[in-house]
C-alpha cells in the first residue's frame, strides 16, 4: 500500500473517532474500507458514468430495517473512494479531512437508517445553528 493510502486511512480513522460515541457504538460492526474508485459493477448498477461522481457508498441493511432473525450474509460496509474524494477536495478547496468526515458521516447515516433527505435537513439545521455570521 502506498504512503498516500496510509494517510487517507488515517484520515478515515480520525474522522470516525470524532463521531459521538453513541453513533460510533451503533456502527461498531460496520466495515469501513478505502478504495481508489468504485468498481465498474457498482457504477453500472447506480448508472454513474464518471467514477469521480461517487465519493462513498453504504452497502448493507440499515438498522431501521434489520431484524434479529436476519441471518447475516455479509457485513455492512462503508466504502470511501479515495481518488474522487481527493479530487473533490482539490476542486472545492475544502480541506481533505473535512471531505472525508462528511462522506463518512453521510454513509454511516445510511447505516443508521437516515435517507439522503434526512441528512440534508440535518446539515441545513446544523449550518443554521452554527452559522457564525448570525452571531
Amino acid at each position: 500500500m502506498s504512503r498516500g493510502n496510509h494517510k487517507f486511512e488515517r484520515l478515515i480513522q480520525e474522522a470516525f473517532d470524532r463521531i459521538p460515541e453513541i453513533f460510533r457504538d451503533a456502527c461498531s460492526d460496520v466495515v469501513i474500507r478505502a478504495e481508489d474508485f468504485a468498481s465498474e459493477e457498482i457504477l453500472s448498477a447506480l448508472k454513474i458514468q464518471n467514477p469521480y461522481h461517487l465519493l462513498g457508498l453504504y452497502h448493507g441493511i440499515n438498522l431501521a430495517q434489520k431484524s434479529v432473525l436476519d441471518l447475516p450474509t455479509q457485513p455492512d460496509m462503508v466504502l470511501l473512494y479515495r481518488k474522487p474524494i481527493i479530487a473533490y477536495s482539490q476542486k472545492t478547496k475544502i480541506p481533505l479531512a473535512e471531505v472525508v468526515q462528511h462522506v463518512l458521516v453521510h454513509e454511516l447515516g445510511h447505516h443508521l437508517g437516515f435517507s439522503d433527505a434526512d441528512m440534508e435537513a440535518i446539515e441545513l439545521k446544523r449550518d443554521e445553528v452554527y452559522n457564525p455570521a448570525q452571531i
